[in-house]
C-alpha cells in the first residue's frame, strides 16, 4: 500500500477534526497552525474558543478504504490520528470523539497511533468497553522537555492500552526519564520551520541509551532545523527506525 503521508514513523494520517489550542513549550510554532493560518482550514480561526472545524463524510471513508485494501493484502497498517488536532481536546463535541471511536472499531486492520498533549483526559474520553485497550489503538503522548516528561507520562501509562508511546518532538532540552517500564515505543525529533528551535546531539544521544538500556524500540525521526530534508535522520552514522513488535 502506498502511503498517504511523509511522516516516517506512520502509513497514513487521519484528521477526524481540524483545530487545536496551545498548551505547552512545544505548542510555540504548531505546523498545524501555521498550515490553518494559510489554508483557512478552520473556518473561524485557530485557537482556545474557536470552533474545530469536523471533516467531510466523504474524507472519513477513508480509512474504511485502507482497512479493506490492509485485510486484502493480510497485512496491518499504520494511522496517525490526529496531525491537525487534538483527540483529548475538552473544546471537540463529545459526539465527534464518540463517532471516532465508531470508525477506529470499523477498522481492525488499521493500527491507530494517537498522540496527544492531553493525556490527563484519556481516561476520562475512552469508550465503554475499552476494557484493558482495543487492539488497534496505540496511545501516545508527546514531551519535549523534563518538565512534561514528568507531568505527562504518567497519565498516559495508567490507561491501559496496546502501545504506550512517546514523541519527544520537538526535543527542547535534555530529558531523564524515571521509568520506560511501561512505554513500548519512543520517537525523538527535532524541530523544523523557519523558526526551529536547536536540538543538541547530547540530548538526542541519552535518550537513544535509556531506550537502548530499557530494550525499548527506539525511532529517529529528524533533525529539523530550517531545510529538514538537508539535515537529515542519520544518528550516530545509521537510522533509527524501530518499532514496537
Amino acid at each position: 500500500m502506498a502511503k498517504s503521508t511523509s511522516i516516517e514513523w506512520t502509513d497514513n494520517s487521519f484528521n477526524p477534526w481540524i483545530g487545536c489550542s496551545k498548551v505547552s513549550e512545544g505548542c510555540a510554532n504548531c505546523y498545524a497552525e501555521a498550515g490553518d493560518n494559510f489554508r483557512h482550514w478552520t473556518p473561524m480561526g485557530w485557537g482556545p474558543g474557536k470552533p474545530r472545524h469536523r471533516t467531510s463524510a466523504e474524507y472519513w471513508k477513508e480509512p474504511l478504504k485502507w482497512n479493506r485494501a490492509a485485510a486484502t493484502a493480510g497485512i496491518r497498517t499504520r494511522v496517525f490520528c490526529a496531525s491537525l488536532a487534538d483527540v483529548f481536546d475538552q473544546e471537540v463535541a463529545p459526539a465527534w470523539r464518540m463517532d471516532l471511536w465508531n470508525l477506529i472499531r470499523l477498522c481492525p486492520y488499521l493500527d491507530w497511533q494517537i498522540l496527544t498533549k492531553r493525556p490527563e483526559f484519556i481516561a476520562s474520553c475512552l469508550p465503554s468497553n475499552w476494557g484493558s485497550g482495543w487492539s488497534n489503538v496505540w496511545l501516545g503522548t508527546s514531551v519535549e522537555n523534563q518538565r512534561w516528561a514528568d507531568k505527562r507520562i504518567p497519565h498516559l501509562i495508567a490507561v491501559p492500552a496496546r502501545v504506550h508511546f512517546l514523541s519527544v518532538e520537538p526535543l527542547l532540552d535534555s530529558i531523564t526519564f524515571k521509568s520506560l517500564d511501561d512505554i513500548e515505543w519512543v520517537i525523538v525529533g527535532g524541530e523544523s520551520g523557519p523558526r526551529a528551535r536547536p536540538m543538541a546531539l547530547s540530548w538526542v544521544s541519552a535518550i537513544q541509551a535509556q531506550c537502548q538500556t530499557a530494550n525499548v524500540p527506539f525511532f529517529f525521526k529528524q533533525w529539523g532545523g530550517v531545510n529538514k530534508k538537508a539535515t537529515g535522520r542519520i544518528l550516530h552514522g545509521r537510522t533509527y527506525n524501530a518499532f514496537p513488535p
